[in-house]
């Protein structure tokens, strides 16, 4: 129901969103078509996988793909070693609508900057 709830919200806010809520379906799609996606917005405690071995599975194939980690309080992770995975940016739980495309819009803006080449 998480997936759906930001799935809308994102859509809502004229994002294109693939929301898949099986790790292995998502790592299949994002493998197929690396360069499809701009974003990759994943939660940390998840069935089979946890979200930083996702996020690291990503990372192998495409090395400057914006990720954001959804978590609640967790001992098991802080924004250093996030930071040290290749994890842009956290997005505390419960997740606030506004929060989250505030967010968005920051790391996707700071992606685009990142690409343009300098002359």
């Amino acid at each position: 129901s998480i997936v759906q709830i930001m799935q809308k919200i994102l859509e809502r806010l004229g994002y294109q969103v693939t929301a898949l809520s099986n790790c292995e379906e998502a790592i299949r799609i994002f493998m197929n078509h690396p360069e499809a996606f701009d974003l990759v917005i994943t939660d940390m405690n998840m069935p089979k996988v946890m979200g930083t071995d996702l996020a690291r599975t990503f990372l192998e194939t495409r090395p400057d793909i914006p990720i954001i980690l959804c978590t609640g309080f967790s001992e098991k992770i802080d924004s250093n070693r996030a930071k040290s995975l290749g994890i842009r940016e956290f997005l505390y739980k419960p997740v606030e609508k506004n929060a989250l495309a505030r967010l968005v819009r920051k790391i996707l803006d700071e992606h685009k900057t990142e690409e343009k080449p300098t002359t």
